[in-house]
């Protein structure tokens, strides 16, 4: 079985990988992602997000063995993650912020933590 430190130290460096590929998106003047439908960008916008929350409750759990400020915590770290984001976009030329787009970070978030959070309370 791993160490718990072990466990935690690689779930943070998930995470702040994952956090490191967002933001390197996010200064891109223009991302390559072909038009399959309306809405499409808020999709990738909630998906992405609520990967960004799976790996941040992983993390969270090792050192927050209550479920709900577990939940609380990590969809509001998520969420200001998204704020951030959408304000870092709004310096990069051929971007911008969109408020929208932070609606759906949320909600992806938001999403991801309700179903881990119902996941586990039941077991």
């Amino acid at each position: 079985m791993m160490d718990i430190r072990v466990g935690y130290h690689l779930w943070l460096l998930l995470l702040l990988s994952y956090c490191a590929v967002i933001y390197e998106l996010s200064d891109q003047p223009v991302l390559p992602v072909p038009a399959l439908f309306n809405m499409q960008d808020k999709v990738i916008h909630a998906m992405a997000y609520a990967v960004m929350a799976a790996l941040f409750w992983q993390t969270a759990r090792y050192r927050m063995p209550k479920l709900f400020p577990c939940a609380v915590v990590t969809v509001l770290f998520c969420s200001l993650y998204g704020i951030s984001d959408e304000w870092h976009q709004s310096f990069v030329a051929g971007r911008m912020a969109d408020p929208l787009d932070w609606l759906a970070d949320t909600t992806g978030a938001l999403l991801l933590t309700i179903v881990r959070y119902k996941r586990e309370f039941v077991t």
